[in-house]
């Protein structure tokens, strides 16, 4: 079924979601703060618009794929005027407990249909069209969204009715993601300082009990010394933060994610922020 789509954020993730949807044959329009980053989508066949108004002006389905909360905020604060009654606004991007709230409650005071959508992948699975979506929101919504996420994923996990429910579950696997890139780096650092080829590390753990398909694709930048971003480091400051607040107000202890967030938050600060998110090898080197 095809959807007017519009597309709020055209960044790493942003852009690919973009061009699966193109691709899938929806009617998709795009805006990006800085307009270059969305220039060549128009070359693609989606329309590039001036304004967040704009771009969801005919929009059945709006997605926000944007840095954090508060930009989300503020751009659908400029487009939700002119969203159309009965549009669908799926937020995908990782915000946080507090944040979800926010944008549900913005969503309610605009009359607007609203799905808690964050995503699992990187550049590389957006890209492809295989990020796994992970949604919440009422049942009547469901079939609405379907054919977007179908379009930039592989598979939808539907978690709950409640906007929230998704995000939670986010922040979840992401603890345990960025422990395995702060971990694989300790050992690629450590092997290294020891006197060894790091790569011994990831020849050791191969196919084994504790071995990690994520720990090979992140250890082989940390060792090659090479860091495109695939999910930048800035992103994995944000989300880390947003963890140890769930954390607290859920009653976890924090201590190990405040350590991961420590190491994230060095690198950057040493000037790795705008590299993938495995040169947090850096806060172990520098």
């Amino acid at each position: 079924m095809t959807k007017r789509v519009a597309v709020l954020g055209t960044g790493i993730m942003g852009a690919g979601m973009a061009r699966n949807l193109v691709h899938a044959g929806h009617d998709v329009s795009v805006w990006n703060r800085t307009r270059s980053k969305a220039e060549p989508l128009g070359d693609g066949g989606a329309r590039v618009a001036d304004s967040p108004a704009a771009t969801v002006r005919d929009a059945e389905v709006v997605v926000t794929m944007l840095f954090d909360a508060d930009s989300v905020a503020g751009v659908m604060g400029e487009a939700l005027p002119a969203v159309p009654a009965d549009a669908v606004w799926a937020q995908m991007a990782t915000v946080g407990v507090a944040g979800i709230e926010q944008l549900a409650g913005l969503a309610r005071a605009h009359g607007t249909g609203f799905v808690d959508a964050p995503v699992l992948g990187t550049k590389q699975p957006a890209e492809q069209g295989t990020l796994v979506v992970l949604a919440a929101g009422s049942g009547e919504l469901q079939s609405k969204v379907a054919p977007v996420f179908d379009a930039v994923g592989s598979r939808t996990t539907w978690v709950g009715d409640e906007p929230g429910e998704a995000s939670r579950l986010k922040l979840a696997v992401n603890a345990w993601v960025q422990m395995i890139t702060v971990a694989t780096a300790q050992s690629v650092a450590l092997a290294r300082d020891l006197g060894l080829d790091p790569q011994l590390f990831l020849d050791t753990i191969d196919g084994g009990a504790t071995d990690s398909p994520y720990a090979h694709l992140k250890g082989k930048a940390m060792i090659a010394g090479r860091f495109p971003p695939a999910f930048g480091l800035d992103g994995a400051v944000k989300d880390s933060a947003l963890i140890i607040a769930a954390m607290r107000e859920a009653g976890t202890e924090p201590m190990v994610m405040e350590a991961v967030y420590r190491q994230f938050r060095r690198a950057a600060d040493a000037g790795h922020a705008g590299k993938d998110m495995s040169a947090v090898l850096h806060a172990f080197r520098d």
